[in-house]
């Protein structure tokens, strides 16, 4: 018979785990666990994400902590960053040819290409789930949640055209699978067990 009480935290040390093997710190890569992150992050986020403040609330942590890891990033030529046209303030971040190439040798390679391996519909429901929990721990924890524009709430449809609601501008189409800082997800049901229990 199997435990059920303990189902929850035995789930959570395994996304742990899978988390950490993915990160490989072991010495043999490229960049540490924190520069891939920002790497990947930069490579996965629009325009208006792509910034110091973007990566610091993605990796939530610091604007200082998430300054040094973009400046590091900098110096091996992985990056170039770019003045807003609007805001001389805000400084926009791009990856160079060189930071794309070094995407090819990312040690989460293994992991995506054993997800890619689950057949489609087990991927959709993964994805679900997973959506579901990060939303509901970033609702608990009062911190930004991250996600694409088209699994966004502020996303609508103007004339056949994606119209982001939030930032009152309409979405060029490579730009809708791209993550967003202004991302809101559907409201979870998710509760941690026992949060009801004072009503009973």
């Amino acid at each position: 018979m199997k435990d059920h009480v303990q189902t929850p935290d035995r789930i959570a040390e395994l996304l742990v785990h899978v988390t950490r093997m993915a990160r490989c710190e072991d010495g043999r890569s490229d960049l540490t666990a924190a520069q891939w992150t920002c790497l990947r992050f930069l490579a996965r986020a629009k325009g208006s994400t792509r910034t110091p403040s973007g990566f610091a609330s993605f990796q939530a942590t610091t604007r200082g902590t998430a300054s040094q890891i973009i400046k590091s990033l900098d110096r091996l030529g992985l990056i170039s960053r770019h003045r807003s046209d609007g805001d001389g303030r805000s400084v926009r971040i791009d990856l160079t040819e060189t930071g794309r190439a070094m995407l090819s040798r990312d040690p989460m390679r293994d992991l995506i290409g054993v997800i890619a391996a689950l057949a489609p519909a087990e991927r959709e429901r993964f994805l679900d789930t997973l959506s579901r929990i990060a939303s509901a721990v970033s609702d608990l924890r009062d911190i930004p949640a991250f996600g694409t524009c088209h699994d966004c709430t502020h996303l609508v449809d103007r004339n056949g055209m994606s119209y982001c609601a939030c930032m009152a501008a309409e979405l060029a189409a490579d730009e809708v699978d791209k993550l967003c800082a202004s991302y809101r997800g559907p409201k979870t049901i998710l509760q941690p067990a026992g949060a009801n229990d004072g009503n009973r």
